[in-house]
């Protein structure tokens, strides 16, 4: 059984140990794994101090006081280690030599992405007739993203394996990631009155995932609210931007198509920007490039939305943002844009 004195002795003993052992240590790690050795829970101090309840009564205070002091000495011995490592790396780093005649490294300057440069030259082209830009929110509920734009309730968009649903706070029902912009058009469509000429540029939500589609892109719809709108004013329009955004002297085409929302309705196709109609692989031989879904305004849109359709007519047309990127550069996958591939990026 060890007695008072021995044990004072031998934490003497570990405090003069800690302090030759941490003098020759260089860096932080080893210094604290020195500490641990001494004061860890499985310390060589630690060892020590299990003795000292087999001590009598009267001894165990003087052996404790001894303990604390030799504890509070290797805490400040480590603390003074670490403060002189720290003011040598301060000595080092100026004590360095630099070159100041050197260059300097020349830092890569940021660009915009692909997508934000075409989103605005998109935008920039639809100003030059007029159009203004109209925004909304990414969650929209069933009525501006299906109701007021006349899909039925049993219409194939709707369903969950078509649209991302989420769970509302107050548990609404029918709240969801808009599939398109066109909520944008209802909701300007509620709080201003005609005559009415937007874009509704901004990023849309559907379930689809392959190398042409994304779960998440981009749209540009536009909406046009007046007396007297026509589809001839609806073909001007989209032929001014095809030649704008592809070039001149391309022509587009009709094709008669249903959507819930416009009647009638048309999808609207460009003669090929790379071979200009002859045929190529880009066009599947064809000649003709799909660009987007148009038609003139369904009165039953109107009246959901308390425009009167027996004095206002209208037109919309939309396409996607990434689609239009593709067509125009050549690229073909839609990652691509969000991969963040500084290869890819680079190019534009």
């Amino acid at each position: 059984m060890p007695a008072a004195d021995d044990l004072i002795r031998d934490l003497l003993a570990l405090e003069g140990a800690f302090a030759t052992e941490v003098a020759s240590l260089a860096s932080e790690g080893d210094i604290r794994a020195a500490q641990a050795r001494f004061l860890g829970k499985k310390g060589r101090v630690s060892d020590l101090m299990k003795s000292l309840g087999s001590l009598p009564g009267p001894e165990r205070p003087r052996v404790g006081e001894v303990a604390n002091r030799v504890k509070q000495l290797i805490e400040t011995e480590t603390q003074k280690r670490l403060g002189a490592l720290v003011d040598l790396a301060r000595r080092r780093d100026l004590e360095r030599v630099v070159d100041v005649t050197l260059p300097g490294r020349e830092q890569p300057l940021g660009r915009l992405h692909i997508l934000t440069q075409v989103r605005r030259e998109l935008v920039d082209i639809f100003r030059e007739l007029g159009f203004e830009v109209a925004d909304g929110p990414q969650v929209e509920t069933d009525f501006y993203n299906f109701e007021a734009l006349a899909m039925p309730a049993d219409h194939p968009a709707r369903d969950a394996q078509d649209t991302f649903y989420v769970a509302s706070a107050a548990g609404t029902p029918g709240v969801l990631l808009r599939t398109h912009t066109s909520s944008v058009q209802i909701r300007t469509m509620e709080t201003r009155k005609p005559p009415i000429k937007i874009v509704a540029p901004g990023v849309v939500y559907r379930r689809d995932d392959d190398a042409t589609h994304s779960p998440m892109f981009s749209q540009l719809e536009l909406l046009v609210v007046e007396e007297g709108a026509r589809m001839s004013d609806l073909k001007g329009v989209i032929l001014h931007f095809v030649h704008r955004f592809f070039g001149p002297k391309l022509v587009i085409r009709f094709r008669a198509s249903y959507f819930p929302f416009v009647e009638p309705g048309a999808e609207v196709d460009m003669q090929c920007c790379f071979c200009g109609g002859s045929g190529c692989r880009l066009c599947k031989q064809t000649g003709w490039i799909e660009l987007g879904g148009s038609g003139m305004v369904d009165p039953r849109v109107f009246t959901a939305c308390g425009i009167d359709p027996e004095k206002y007519t209208g037109y919309a047309f939309g396409f996607g943002i990434e689609r239009m990127a593709m067509l125009r550069h050549g690229i073909n996958d839609i990652k691509h844009y969000y991969e963040g591939d500084m290869r890819f990026l680079r190019q534009f």
